[in-house]
């Protein structure tokens, strides 16, 4: 493998961030706000599975706050 040189290094970064394809505001935007909606919607999920599986170990062992 040739070593390159800095300046052909940077050259060539700049050539590949030119066929990046960014998203646009809007993309950004929607992702975002799904990102949000999925944490919100597992943080529920996990906390109503957390309190059955609490009130189950209260039922079965006697235990538990």
């Amino acid at each position: 493998m040739a070593k390159t040189s800095p300046a052909q290094f940077v050259q060539q970064v700049r050539q590949e961030a030119r066929k990046v394809t960014w998203p646009t505001r809007k993309e950004t935007t929607v992702s975002t706000l799904m990102v949000f909606v999925m944490v919100a919607f597992a943080s529920v999920f996990f906390f109503v599975v957390d309190q059955l599986l609490a009130l189950g170990v209260k039922l079965i062992f006697g235990v538990g706050g």
